[in-house]
């Protein structure tokens, strides 16, 4: 069985994040979706167990080969621990490549099993960032057509709460 992870902060999950999942869904028999902990994004607009509950309920009900899980440690173990044979990552620019290729080789030289696959994001996603859904929320915009409507309003909540609006 080929086993592939799908890693991120997801603070918070996107339509972009969503499409790449899927994608790799049809790749590989089953996919984690694992919210990673990333110490460089201390201020998450959302818990870890927030997160992983609002990627539950944005995946397709069809999509039954994929979990959800969270991990507070070096990807590179988690895939050891789990027979992961690749790590699915999402590229929206050229910018992206050069931070995940470096991730990538430092996967590679402590998990020399673990293997890295690039997926280019839909042309219709590669704007679409957490940063960007958050910072639109917070003048007030409308966030409906970046994110799964399933989680749209504890989005809107949630960034009305970080900006005293509630």
């Amino acid at each position: 069985m080929k086993l592939a992870i799908c890693p991120g902060s997801f603070d918070p999950v996107t339509n972009g994040h969503i499409d790449i999942i899927s994608r790799a869904a049809k790749i590989f028999d089953r996919v984690i979706v694992v919210v990673m902990m990333n110490y460089n994004k201390p201020n998450s607009y959302f818990t870890a167990a927030e997160r992983v509950e609002l990627i539950r309920r944005s995946l397709p009900e069809d999509m039954t080969n994929c979990v959800v899980d969270m991990y507070d440690g070096l990807l590179a173990d988690y895939c050891r621990e789990r027979n992961v044979c690749a790590v699915v990552k999402g590229l929206r620019a050229v910018s992206d490549f050069e931070y995940e290729f470096q991730q990538a080789l430092t996967n590679k030289q402590l998990n020399p099993d673990l293997e890295t696959v690039f997926m280019t994001a839909d042309a219709k996603h590669m704007y679409l960032s957490s940063s960007v859904v958050k910072q639109v929320g917070e003048f007030g915009g409308d966030i409906s057509q970046f994110v799964p409507p399933q989680i749209c309003d504890d989005i809107v909540k949630r960034v009305k709460e970080r900006n005293g609006k509630i």
